[in-house]
């Protein structure tokens, strides 16, 4: 779980030494992802910044635990765990299902009066009081597999390989659970800037439901649109840590 210069816990993770670092970025998972997706991110950005990844139950290493499906109880464990950390300036970033785990962590944090990000990057999802019929995890493996496909965020090689996705398939169940099973009302608004990435063809956001995310806010809001599906993220790696470092040098 650890390695010479790192060190992690259940839920959170360091790739880099970072104790040191003046700032924090908090990275939120997509559904079915893991801290390690955002293993780059902690390398390009390890010099000047501590990230910490969000490991939730169910994958990889934590594989044997049981899968939390439901939005409220990860956001709650999270919240207690970045509690346990040192509160400097920080923000959070999350894609996908992930966004809204760092939207519901924030306000929770807010709501504290403590360790609240000093802003929050919401990636490839709708705002949270959008709506849409989604019913994946009711689904067969079959339909599942086909979801994932389209929204290109998982390996050919993990979609290839049976054994592989017979062990990722109960994370990608419950986390689709979770997402799809998820409400919010117009009357939940962080206090923070939030910035929201979006791509173009998005098949699961559109353009005016990422824009939606500026009535959850009372600070600055600024929405990025930029080419490619849900996961355009892959493509423009270069554009999203632009977007991140900006955000994190603010607090510098």
């Amino acid at each position: 779980m650890t390695s010479p210069g790192t060190s992690s816990t259940l839920w959170l993770r360091r790739f880099h030494p970072g104790a040191d670092q003046p700032v924090r970025l908090v990275c939120f998972p997509h559904a079915g992802g893991s801290a390690t997706f955002y293993h780059p991110v902690s390398a390009a950005l390890a010099d000047d910044t501590e990230l910490i990844a969000l490991q939730y139950p169910g994958r990889q290493d934590r594989r044997l635990e049981p899968c939390i499906g439901d939005i409220d109880t990860l956001a709650d464990r999270i919240t207690d765990e970045l509690l346990t950390l040192d509160d400097r300036p920080t923000v959070f970033f999350g894609h996908s299902m992930g966004a809204v785990l760092a939207f519901e962590t924030a306000w929770r944090l807010e709501q504290k009066g403590t360790h609240a990000p000093r802003a929050v990057i919401v990636s490839g999802r709708r705002a949270p009081s959008t709506t849409r019929i989604e019913n994946v995890h009711r689904q067969d493996d079959e339909a599942v597999i086909a979801e994932l496909k389209l929204l290109n965020g998982t390996s050919a090689r993990l979609l290839g390989d049976d054994e592989i996705l017979r062990m990722a398939m109960p994370a990608i169940r419950a986390d689709y659970r979770a997402i799809e099973r998820y409400t919010c009302g117009p009357e939940r608004i962080l206090g923070c800037p939030v910035t929201t990435l979006t791509g173009d063809a998005d098949p699961r956001t559109t353009i005016a439901e990422a824009r939606a995310w500026q009535n959850h806010t009372t600070g600055a809001f600024r929405l990025q649109v930029l080419p490619g599906g849900h996961f355009f993220l892959a493509e423009q790696q270069a554009a999203v840590l632009r977007e991140i470092t900006s955000e994190l040098a603010v607090l510098r």
